[in-house]
């Protein structure tokens, strides 16, 4: 099923100026230019409408003074003490916010596009299971842009119209509409949330229509005598009985291959044969720019407008046609045709330098196996973020002292205590075990672990574990002695006691299982 999700940023002109007054000059939103300015007054952006100057943009500080986008520039300043004035900038302010459309399309899904003047359209379909779930999806989209200084809302549902009235006109920041919601989640918002003109939205409001509801609950037929089709269209729009296609938007620079059909298209098989051919144009292109793919977008543009998109990633920079062809061809299935595909378009969302090499070796080296096409798969089968391998980080509390990397990233350098084992399972947070022991320095006799009561046979310990006082300072007197236990079945687990066993301010004294050995 479709779902789009919008994203809402209400103060974006000031939050790109802030940025940089700030020094945020990295990131999607970065112009390459960079002033100083205040950063803790009110800011708004004066620019001119026909004859007067007005504000264009405020910032929250602003807005809670009753300043307002149309608020005459004498007038903003005679309001709000101490407010700071800029000029608005539009064409900075449109060409951050293509970029930071183009970081969301290489992050987040393969269809997305700049919405308006102030927002962002993402056809999430599918892609949401990448990034565990929708409600966290949109929590990471807007904890990102938080993160860097820009204010967002964001909402996602079954159709652009409705994502765009509940990000700009929903109660909450994060909004997350039900699956086959109709039209009741949009009933009760303002008429202005239909993406009408000004004169139409004042207009309804004067003959009586407050809220979409009202409009849904008139007669077509009145409605479009007198305010033409783009008031019918819109709520059509909104409810999902329209198509509203997204046209993706692209870098200048992105290698792209394209084919369309003078016959429409639907056999799973058919599609794999054009997937070879588009994959083969593409691989000669990269190639002439000396390129790797490691994110490929396939969109499948069907008959009644709708985009049915596919993506994949590589652990390293790829133009191998065998490989690139197995990975699309692997997610044909979850192309859904409809009445027939009349275009398919092939993007290289994401590619980086790829020099061509050759594999020689000496009689006596040893040829590692290369195993990149095989993480390939897995991952674009079960997402990026799942696929990970263990690294080693310089720290002596356990739980801290590992972290997950990429599969093929380089070596970190640094490497884990060889004094004293390590269990090959540590837990994601230790469980706590009921013990028969003797104190303070002795591991148990028995403990009983998620309702199993084991008899310890043989132990080894205690290591003694301070907690890291430089980054909590509740860490200052926490002390673990860690024992490694061996039960009467031959298992063999790392269990811990908080504390020193005597003083209740080095720990709560009790005991806890935190990994398991192999």
């Amino acid at each position: 099923m479709k779902r789009v999700v919008s994203l809402f940023l209400p103060t974006f002109p000031t939050d790109r100026l802030r940025r940089l007054w700030n020094g945020k000059n990295a990131g999607p939103v970065h112009d390459g230019a960079h002033s100083q300015g205040p950063v803790d007054l009110p800011l708004v952006l004066i620019g001119r409408e026909k004859n007067r100057r007005v504000v264009m943009a405020a910032d929250a500080a602003a807005r809670a003074g009753g300043l307002r986008v149309g608020t005459a520039a004498a007038t903003a300043t005679a309001m709000v003490a101490d407010i700071e004035t800029e000029e608005h900038d539009p064409a900075a302010d449109a060409k951050a916010l293509e970029r930071l459309a183009l970081w969301a399309l290489e992050r987040f899904s393969p269809i997305v596009a700049v919405d308006g003047t102030d927002g962002i359209v993402i056809d999430s379909t599918g892609a949401d299971h990448l990034h565990g779930g929708e409600a966290a999806m949109l929590k990471t989209l807007v904890g990102r842009l938080a993160s860097a200084g820009i204010t967002a809302h964001a909402a996602v549902a079954d159709s652009w119209g409705a994502a765009h009235a509940l990000a700009r006109h929903g109660a909450e920041p994060v909004l997350v509409a039900p699956r086959k919601h109709g039209t009741a989640i949009l009933e009760p918002l303002p008429v202005e949330a239909l993406r009408l003109s000004s004169s139409t939205a004042e207009a309804l409001r004067d003959l009586g229509f407050s809220t979409i509801g009202d409009l849904f609950a008139t007669p077509r037929a009145p409605l479009a005598l007198r305010f033409g089709e783009d008031l019918t269209r819109r709520l059509d729009q909104a409810a999902g009985r329209r198509c509203e296609p997204i046209e993706p938007l692209r870098a200048p620079e992105t290698v792209v291959a394209q084919r369309n059909f003078a016959e429409p298209i639907g056999a799973a098989e058919t599609i794999a044969r054009y997937v070879g051919k588009l994959v083969v144009t593409l691989c000669d292109e990269l190639e002439e720019k000396g390129l790797g793919v490691r994110r490929l977008d396939l969109l499948c543009r069907r008959v009644d407008d709708r985009i049915e998109a596919v993506r994949v990633s590589t652990a390293r920079p790829v133009r191998e046609v065998s490989r690139l062809t197995r990975l699309l061809c692997d997610k044909i299935e979850t192309i859904a045709p409809g009445y027939g595909i009349e275009a398919m378009t092939l993007v290289a969302t994401s590619a980086e330098p790829l020099a061509p090499h050759q594999k020689l070796a000496a009689l006596t080296e040893e040829i590692l196996p290369d195993v990149s096409s095989l993480i390939d798969v897995i991952a674009n089968r079960v997402g990026e973020d799942r696929l990970y391998r263990l690294a080693p980080v310089e720290s002596d509390v356990p739980e801290r002292s590992v972290r997950r990397i990429a599969p093929l990233a380089p070596e970190t350098g640094q490497s884990w205590r060889l004094d004293w084992p390590r269990p090959s399972r540590l837990l994601k947070r230790p469980e706590p075990i009921e013990t028969l022991a003797l104190l303070p320095d002795h591991p148990p006799a028995s403990f009983t672990w998620r309702g199993v009561r084991r008899r310890v046979r043989a132990a080894d310990g205690p290591e003694r574990i301070f907690g890291e006082w430089w980054k909590r300072d509740a860490e200052l007197a926490a002390v673990r002695d860690y024992f490694k236990i061996e039960a009467e079945d031959g298992e063999r687990f790392w269990i811990f006691r908080a504390g020193n066993g005597e003083d209740q301010a080095t720990g709560s004294q009790r005991w806890f299982l935190h990994g398991l050995f192999g």
